[in-house]
């Protein structure tokens, strides 16, 4: 990889990740994720966010420094915006080759560099509203941002360069390869990052919706040119469009989502695929758009961004020993982790000898307070008149739906 010019002072970093690693433990990443750093290059240095010790990132990381002239040892901060291990997992490491440089972090971020990397001489707290001049005209300015996506989190505002360094806010996955700006690529690259960045937010940052509208509301009035995540693009042709598609997102999670159906359904020997298919069938009546994830084929990191988007949701499974089927029981719970509440929802299903999906189903959905259409379960196979019925739900949520 090489190093990619933002500004005569400003330089991005940045190491592709292709892994069959997951990302947090937990969402896959089948087409790679990038680790963006970037480099401001005053009298003074300053590195903004690290990686971790990932596929090979802190050479990579070096060498793309060594590529502008300079080495590990010439930086003078570590501004860590974000103190998540994929963005400090190398700190301990830098720290022990470079001995001049000091971290920057907000002061519960410096708390973090304590506890996770046991440094306790080498940090400051910066202030809200503070500046770092790094001579040469190169001034940065902090701005706290808390929960966007840890308690912690800030972002850094280049002021003559009109650069904003947000780490996770406005992230995605994907790896980028050679083109890392939003204007060096394609159509069809853009649609795949939307919808990889919409896949981000649903798994990462979704819980924290309120917090990202209140800091994009903080940062409004400053004059952004281009916005440089953590992951994914660096957007300096048009800034606004990952910043409104952030507002975005964050406004599914107080109502206003697509007037669309993510149905999610699984099935053990067809019985509830069966009746599924009608229900489609009056989804399809009433002209409303539908995803559909079976699980647990699918991985639930891309069922959680169609739901999250999506005004209703169908959860067609089987009853499986008294309860609900496993694979969904374990989605369901990730949804009420990600807050996807207050859905207009279907839930089907068919059992064997005797039900129970359902009293467990109930309880679950609770917490989530969907607005739920009357549940519909059969024994065995569907019959005609049960079809009948699944029709008419499929036709009435989507009714629902268009009505929202």
């Amino acid at each position: 990889m090489k190093v990619h010019p933002i500004t005569d002072h400003i330089y991005a970093l940045h190491a592709d990740i292709r892994s069959d690693d997951l990302f947090e433990g937990i969402w896959p990443i089948p087409y790679g994720v990038s680790l963006n750093s970037y480099l401001v290059k005053g009298e003074k240095i300053a590195l903004l966010d690290l990686v971790r010790d990932w596929v090979g990132a802190p050479v990579e990381l070096k060498n793309q420094l060594a590529s502008v002239g300079v080495a590990l040892e010439d930086i003078d901060y570590v501004i860590l915006n974000h103190l998540e291990p994929d963005h400090t997992g190398w700190l301990g490491e830098f720290l022990k080759i470079n001995q001049k440089a000091l971290v920057l972090a907000t002061a519960k971020g410096v708390e973090l560099v304590k506890n996770f990397y046991f440094e306790h001489e080498r940090v400051r707290v910066v202030k809200d509203g503070e500046t770092l001049d790094l001579g040469s005209g190169q001034v940065l300015k902090f701005f706290e941002t808390p929960n966007v996506h840890w308690p912690e989190t800030m972002m850094t505002w280049s002021e003559s360069g009109g650069v904003l360094f947000s780490c996770d806010g406005f992230g995605a996955f994907g790896a980028l390869g050679e083109r890392v700006f939003d204007d060096e690529i394609s159509e069809d690259e853009h649609d795949f990052f939307e919808a990889e960045s919409l896949r981000y937010y649903a798994n990462i940052i979704a819980s924290f919706g309120t917090f990202v509208k209140r800091a994009i509301d903080k940062l409004s009035a400053l004059p952004i040119k281009v916005v440089a995540p953590s992951h994914g693009i660096i957007w300096r042709a048009h800034p606004e469009t990952i910043i409104q598609r952030y507002l975005r997102y964050a406004g599914y999670l107080e109502g206003k989502r697509e007037k669309e159906i993510a149905i999610v359904w699984g099935s053990m020997y067809g019985n509830t695929e069966r009746g599924l298919k009608h229900v489609i069938e009056g989804i399809e009546e009433e002209k409303v758009s539908y995803t559909i994830h079976r699980v647990p084929n699918e991985n639930v990191s891309f069922v959680l961004a169609d739901v999250y988007k999506s005004e209703g949701v169908v959860i067609a499974m089987p009853t499986y020993e008294y309860k609900m089927f496993p694979p969904m029981a374990y989605v369901l719970d990730i949804f009420e982790r990600k807050h996807v509440v207050q859905r207009k929802v279907l839930r089907i299903g068919s059992y064997g000898w005797v039900g129970g999906a359902k009293k467990e189903y109930e309880a679950k959905m609770a917490a989530l307070k969907w607005d739920s259409l009357e549940s519909v379960e059969w024994a065995g196979a569907p019959t005609q008149e049960i079809a009948e019925i699944l029709r008419e739900r499929g036709r009435e949520l989507a009714r629902r739906v268009k009505g929202a």
